[in-house]
């Protein structure tokens, strides 16, 4: 069966991860085809299709969601239906359209996270500059406001002082942002990335830095972790909860030893992850896909 599947990839085959994905499926006797999430095109009427250029998506057995760039919401909201539009067509998603669309926000990452009892930082979220200002002085003047989309740390900054707080919202407020703020937890300046495949945790890195942000992509250095009983039941139930095929699980441990679940991504880049990792990453990838589409 494995040399009949026909596998896609939404992203960019040149790219570090692009390649390292090429030749785990190459290993197994198979071509990927490689499509680029904003040249989908669409047809509907008597034979409804999926294109990127003369490719045919909707004519494949797997599709693996590796990269959907930001745009215009209606150029957001276009490529999320035609991802929803591909499974309803049959084809499988790595990860489904409804997991990466509760994990690209942020705000409602947190809530599915809470509410499958996973401890989360203190989160306060408004669209109102005063309250915005209040909410801060309630999180103990020391807040990290993030984007409600966003990754690698990009656009994420911690705010300790009222006149700051000030400048920043009213920045915000200026570009029509959501305010999202989180109280800030110590950490020495470290943290977790798990990745989740399947129902296992296939590997952890500890990542530290010089700096509050620990992103491997901001400078933050990985380690290799030995994943606990802890952070694994934390880490699944977060896939679970968000309805994950596989994904990145952010963890962090509070000066008091409690874990804290930070957010997940369903386009987890692993090249950090990879340098502490004996195991090639890619291949347990495309290995759990195989058995998905069995």
């Amino acid at each position: 069966m494995t040399n009949q599947l026909k596998i896609g990839i939404l992203g960019l085959r040149d790219s570090w991860h692009g390649l390292a994905l090429l030749h785990a499926w190459q290993k197994k006797g198979i071509e990927p085809i490689f499509a680029d999430v904003t040249q989908l095109k669409v047809s509907l009427g008597p034979a409804p299709a999926v294109l990127c250029g003369e490719t045919v998506l909707s004519d494949l057995d797997l599709l693996m969601v590796r990269e959907v760039p930001g745009g215009t919401l209606e150029q957001v909201i276009y490529r999320m239906d035609v991802l929803h539009q591909l499974e309803n067509m049959g084809v499988r998603l790595f990860n489904p359209a409804g997991a990466i669309e509760k994990m690209v926000d942020k705000y409602y990452t947190s809530s599915l996270l809470q509410a499958a009892g996973l401890r989360v930082p203190q989160t306060a979220v408004t669209e109102n500059f005063a309250d915005a200002m209040a909410l801060f002085e309630q999180l103990g003047c020391d807040v990290v406001v993030k984007p409600l989309f966003g990754s690698r740390g990009v656009g994420m900054v911690r705010v300790t002082e009222a006149d700051v707080a000030g400048r920043v919202f009213k920045a915000l407020q200026l570009g029509g942002y959501v305010f999202y703020l989180q109280q800030f937890i110590p950490h020495n300046n470290r943290d977790l990335r798990v990745m989740v495949v399947g129902n296992k945790c296939i590997a952890a890195m500890e990542r530290v830095s010089d700096s509050w942000k620990t992103n491997v992509s901001r400078g933050g250095k990985p380690w290799a972790f030995q994943i606990t009983k802890e952070t694994r039941e934390a880490s699944l139930k977060a896939a679970r909860a968000l309805g994950a095929d596989y994904c990145g699980v952010d963890l962090l441990y509070g000066e008091d030893g409690s874990l804290y679940v930070l957010e997940a991504n369903s386009m987890p880049a692993w090249q950090g992850l990879q340098q502490v990792t004996e195991f090639d990453i890619a291949e347990r990838l495309v290995e759990n896909f195989i058995e998905a589409v069995k």
